[in-house]
């Protein structure tokens, strides 16, 4: 358990590696905010924290309302006065994704959600952070944001790599006020939203892909440095990466 309890407010918090990440900062000690736009998940999840012995409140939100986010953030500072983490994890793709198929209307929706959502939560928090002298903003970017391919559809792959460079953009701004950020670049991950692929990915599949609990390490990780070190950036892949060209696994017949 770390020595330094943290407030710590996470995106995206009602299931995947948002849920993930916020389970391994509890176990850490950290006082966690989940948001999300529904509020039963986010509550069974807070009990389910709070039974095992860590402190968890859910606050619903929608990233992509800059009023919402802001009233949530101010919620927080209401109650415990600061917001030392935020772990900003909302974010989705569509599965007809690719050039010539996406649609004007989903190509708005995943940039609203993946690339201004997270601009609004950074702004919700950091006039509190600047107040304090410090604080942690960690993306939750992609692979898709440090190597371009065709797979993810080009408004994913446009929003993570602005993430990634929104990440960085921020350090330059900000560290003489004893803020930091990282860009944490995950590849491919074994989350529910694998099970919305078309085709579905075989189980054998899932297995050689990261699990959320490795992202949720590495983000306990950087939550755990100390205020003198800015960890910039974590690319983070499966060891059998597909972007590599690693064969398909064939499942079980």
């Amino acid at each position: 358990m770390t020595a330094t309890r943290k407030v710590c407010w996470i995106t995206g918090a009602s299931s995947g590696i948002g849920a993930t990440v916020a389970k391994a900062l509890a176990l850490q000690g950290h006082t966690v905010i989940l948001s999300a736009r529904g509020r039963p998940a986010l509550e069974a999840l807070a009990a389910e924290i709070r039974e095992a012995g860590g402190i968890a409140e859910a606050v619903v939100a929608d990233v992509t309302q800059h009023e919402e986010i802001c009233k949530a953030a101010e919620q927080i500072l209401s109650i415990h006065g600061r917001i030392d983490v935020l772990v900003a994890n909302a974010g989705l793709n569509v599965g007809s994704r690719a050039w010539g198929v996406v649609s004007i209307a989903d190509f708005d929706r995943l940039i609203q959600v993946n690339l201004s959502g997270v601009y609004y939560c950074i702004d919700a928090v950091l006039p509190g952070m600047r107040k304090h002298g410090g604080g942690q903003i960690i993306n939750i970017a992609s692979w898709a944001g440090k190597f371009a391919s065709a797979k993810p559809g080009p408004a994913y792959t446009s929003a993570k790599t602005a993430i990634v460079a929104l990440t960085a953009s921020l350090n330059m701004s900000e560290y003489m006020n004893g803020i930091r950020a990282c860009a944490i670049s995950p590849g491919e991950v074994a989350t529910p939203a694998m099970a919305r692929r078309d085709p579905p990915v075989p189980q054998p599949v899932l297995d050689r892909m990261l699990q959320p609990e490795d992202v949720a390490a590495a983000v306990a990780f950087v939550v755990d440095a100390p205020a003198r070190a800015c960890i910039n950036e974590i690319v983070l892949s499966p060891t059998w990466n597909a972007a590599f060209g690693a064969p398909a696994v064939k499942a079980a017949a």
